[in-house]
């Protein structure tokens, strides 16, 4: 059986992704300060293997390089993250020599006819600003604001798409949680208040970038998920799923799009304390509007609340979940255990051109989607990664069909443009288009990079045999 050729519409953006601490290295370098991660990662058992960021793909030093492979990609535009701590070591105080590495690569990949989409947030908090409560306090949304006008006043006049936050579920949930992220807190209430603190920030940036800029393009990337009743029929796991949907994705996306949290969401947390940290006015700069949505989507889940001895495991840490349980439904997973549910995203994209961004006519760009597996090189160091190859052509496929739907989706960004740092798991699952031999730093594409090397240059998916 053959898979069809599908062609997209002209202009559509075909980009790679990557995070400044997944990556750059040199932190220590240039009066970089810490960040939380570099803190978190020396906790004992926290990281793979007693692993971080330090070096990661020294990309701080080998970025003319990573550039010239973009451009050798066919990449058109390169999201990338800037690290706060490195431009601001203290959360607060400018730092000239971490701002200048920003302005050259962005000076670098215009010089590549590459467009720069610039995340100001990936997780990497200063240190300083956590031991002042971190996103637990309101006075590090504050502070996100003028970080915000610090790198436009720098990167501004060529910097013209900028994101905010990048998955702020991460940072809120995992991050003050569930522990397993970077501060490695497990405080439910100061999860809420984050996600509160988060949402807040965001507002405020876009506040900030607007009046100075009335002509940029502004907007926020969100991880988005779809949440499915093991049992459609059973009550116990809808509202198991309406739960997972609540915090995963409702909780983000109605104060955006509507200026208001969800009032079922509200209830469940009620215990928590979450209403408490929102003041008036709150959200009406959270809901400032934004002119792009950036969704992440990598995988769906099925949920239950039986009590019924079978394969299952927690939810993602949500913060009420009442015996919420994911339960495996036999689709392949990833080298990360996550189900490969390509249709999910065709469903997601569908429901947010529905509920959100249709209404207000927002466009929908796809900012991170990929797949770790386990990479065996041959002898040249070469990956033949047909897994991972066949991931992207089949989500592609499914944000080709939710386009024929009638979906503004405007582009593509593949996560991620190289191995990195991979927070929790180390170097140990690798997501890059580009094979990274972290001992010699030898960057090597993979069958999937110049796979999507040629989609982007065709702006297109060719047949494809399912059965090779």
């Amino acid at each position: 059986m053959t898979r069809s050729a599908l062609s997209f519409p002209a202009g559509f953006l075909w980009g790679a992704a990557t995070a400044a601490y997944q990556i750059e290295g040199a932190a220590r370098e240039g009066g970089r300060g810490e960040s939380i991660w570099d803190v978190f990662c020396r906790v004992p058992g926290a990281v793979a293997d007693a692993q971080n960021g330090g070096v990661a793909c020294d990309h701080y030093h080998r970025t003319a390089e990573d550039i010239a492979l973009m451009k050798d990609l066919n990449l058109a535009a390169y999201r990338f993250s800037i690290s706060w701590a490195r431009c601001m070591p203290d959360g607060v105080t400018p730092n000239p020599e971490g701002i200048a590495f920003y302005s050259r690569l962005v000076d670098q990949l215009l010089d590549a006819g590459i467009t720069p989409w610039v995340t100001l947030y990936h997780w990497d908090l200063p240190q300083a600003l956590e031991d002042k409560g971190g996103w637990a306090s309101r006075e590090t949304a504050e502070r996100f604001a003028a970080y915000a006008a610090l790198m436009h006043e720098a990167l501004g006049d060529r910097v013209r798409i900028w994101t905010t936050l990048n998955e702020p579920w991460v940072s809120a949930f995992l991050g003050y949680a569930a522990g397993i992220h970077a501060p490695g807190r497990r405080e439910p209430a100061a999860a809420l208040a984050a996600v509160h603190h988060l949402l807040l920030g965001h507002g405020l940036a876009v506040r900030e970038l607007r009046r100075r800029d009335p002509e940029a393009t502004l907007g926020i990337t969100l991880n988005l998920t779809v949440a499915d009743p093991a049992d459609p029929d059973r009550e116990g796991d809808v509202d198991a799923a309406r739960r997972v949907d609540g915090q995963s994705n409702r909780l983000f996306l109605d104060p955006i799009f509507r200026g208001e949290y969800p009032a079922d969401v509200l209830a469940d947390v009620a215990h928590l304390g979450m209403a408490d940290v929102v003041r008036p006015g709150d959200l009406d700069v959270i809901s400032a509007p934004v002119d792009v949505l950036g969704v992440n989507y990598y995988h769906g889940d099925a949920f239950t609340t039986d009590p019924e001895p079978r394969p299952a495991q927690p939810a993602s840490p949500l913060v009420a979940a009442d015996g919420v349980r994911q339960v495996p439904r036999g689709l392949p997973v990833t080298g990360m255990g996550w189900e490969v549910q390509p249709e999910g995203l065709r469903r997601l994209l569908n429901r947010l051109q529905r509920e959100y961004t249709g209404p207000a006519g927002i466009p929908i760009y796809i900012t991170e989607n990929g797949a770790a597996f386990e990479d065996v090189p041959d002898a040249a160091g070469f990956v033949d990664d047909q897994a991972r190859l066949a991931f992207f052509d089949e989500h592609l496929r499914a944000l080709h069909a939710s386009l024929a739907d009638g979906v503004d989706v405007r582009g593509y960004f593949a996560w991620s443009l190289l191995d990195n740092f991979e927070w929790a798991f180390g170097y140990h699952q690798r997501f890059g288009l580009v094979r990274v031999d972290y001992d010699t730093q030898r960057r090597i594409p993979k069958a999937s990079g110049l796979w999507y090397s040629r989609v982007a240059a065709s702006n297109a998916l060719t047949a494809m045999d399912e059965s090779a």
